[in-house]
């Protein structure tokens, strides 16, 4: 599977496991979907990935935008007005994407995204940027550990990625 060029990241900024403060339905995202999942993504690593160039940040879009029509479970967060607030990415457990809109984080978006994943698969494997706190804070308090590092990203660029594994038994999925 291609890489999306920036490891999953997750921008609640509230470390904590809280309930969702918003309620949100968790469906397959749809085609027409991908101009909005793309401003979401856009706006959380502006948000987050400090560390990346507007270059960078540019290359990487392009990378996104050609990956998000090849997933096979891509799934959007939509609140209660029926805006999309957030994505997740994820093939048999291993999370390529989490994203939430920086108007939506700090509202359970991410914790519920990774929870429908989680209610699936014993184990939940991703990537996160080394040089995202944030990201890694909130998946250590959702019960994350290390598993490994590597010094280059999945397209070979100098952003090195901690690789993060849960091992849980599995729970039935989140009701919206």
């Amino acid at each position: 599977m291609p890489d999306s060029g920036v490891a999953a990241a997750q921008l609640d900024h509230v470390p904590s496991c809280d309930t969702p403060t918003v309620a949100l339905v968790v469906r397959p995202a749809r085609h027409h979907d991908f101009s909005r999942l793309l401003q979401i993504w856009r706006g959380a690593v502006e948000a987050s990935h400090t560390f990346l160039t507007r270059a960078d940040v540019d290359w990487y879009q392009s990378v996104v935008e050609r990956y998000l029509p090849q997933l096979n479970d891509l799934r959007v967060a939509v609140d209660q007005e029926g805006n999309l607030v957030g994505f997740v990415a994820q093939d048999e457990g291993e999370i390529y994407m989490l994203f939430v809109a920086p108007d939506a984080q700090g509202r359970g978006v991410g914790t519920t995204l990774l929870e429908d994943v989680g209610a699936q698969f014993s184990v939940v494997r991703l990537d996160v940027n080394e040089q995202n706190p944030s990201a890694r804070a909130f998946y250590r308090a959702r019960g994350f550990e290390e598993t490994g590092r590597s010094d280059l990203d999945g397209d070979r660029r100098p952003f090195p990625l901690i690789h993060l594994r849960r091992v849980t038994e599995p729970r039935p999925r989140p009701q919206p």
